[in-house]
């Protein structure tokens, strides 16, 4: 009986060294590892503005809103042109018209008949007076410019794509902080650190710099880039 108890107890306390710590060590037979993760963040800038311009020209008549869709069309070009916004930055997007008197439920009682949805899309890699000219758009409401955001959000997107430029040294500094972390898990339970048992490098996210309610990612010309490394060493 002496015996067994002994075996029970030594069963007991190899268990209890392998699941030191957030149970972060697996066990199995003659087996003991130790599983980490390694952050690695980095504040990068966006290098590409893609801003969406839509506005509704309207009208009795097809006449009447193609004549407003190009006072609206012209405004926008002089607005970007203040804005020292070059015209090859600017493409004309989907042109939509809508003849309301064919729609059998709209009834008669409608204020214009005709209704024009026109995007432009300004691309450009200075994200900088991209940014700055968002900030001014109030000017061409001013002018009778009437915007728009059916078809998504109305002010610019910041894309930052040189991700795999720093993927190779954001790897290395996860891992390098894995590391670090296993080897301090070592050194608490008085073992030493083996080989490399599996390693994930996790998936790359960019986030908002700025984690504010309503604050997202692709409106924030300053983003974080962030990976976590998951890895299994042997222990000793």
């Amino acid at each position: 009986m002496k015996v067994v108890s002994a075996l029970v107890l030594g069963i007991c306390a190899i268990v209890a060294a392998t699941l030191i710590a957030d149970g972060l060590t697996g066990l199995r037979t003659g087996d003991r590892y130790v599983t980490v993760k390694g952050v690695a963040e980095r504040e990068v800038r966006a290098d590409l503005a893609l801003w969406p311009i839509r506005f509704v020209a309207t009208g009795d008549t097809l006449a009447q809103a193609q004549q407003q869709a190009r006072s609206s069309r012209d405004a926008i070009a002089a607005f970007l042109k203040l804005q020292a916004i070059d015209d090859s930055a600017v493409e004309l997007l989907r042109l939509d018209v809508t003849d309301t008197r064919a729609n059998p439920y709209s009834g008669n009682n409608l204020e214009h008949k005709v209704i024009i949805n026109q995007t432009l899309m300004v691309r450009s890699n200075d994200v900088d007076r991209i940014r700055q000219a968002a900030q001014n758009v109030s000017d061409l409401v001013d002018s009778g410019v009437v915007l728009s955001s059916d078809f998504g959000p109305s002010g610019p997107t910041y894309l930052f794509t040189g991700l795999n430029d720093i993927k190779p040294e954001m790897i290395a500094e996860a891992t390098a902080a894995a590391r670090e972390a296993a080897e301090q898990f070592a050194r608490d339970a008085s073992a030493e650190l083996g080989s490399l048992r599996r390693a994930n490098q996790g998936v790359f996210q960019i986030l908002a710099r700025d984690q504010a309610p309503g604050i997202q990612e692709p409106q924030q010309p300053v983003k974080t880039v962030r990976v976590v490394s998951t890895v299994q060493y042997y222990l000793n």
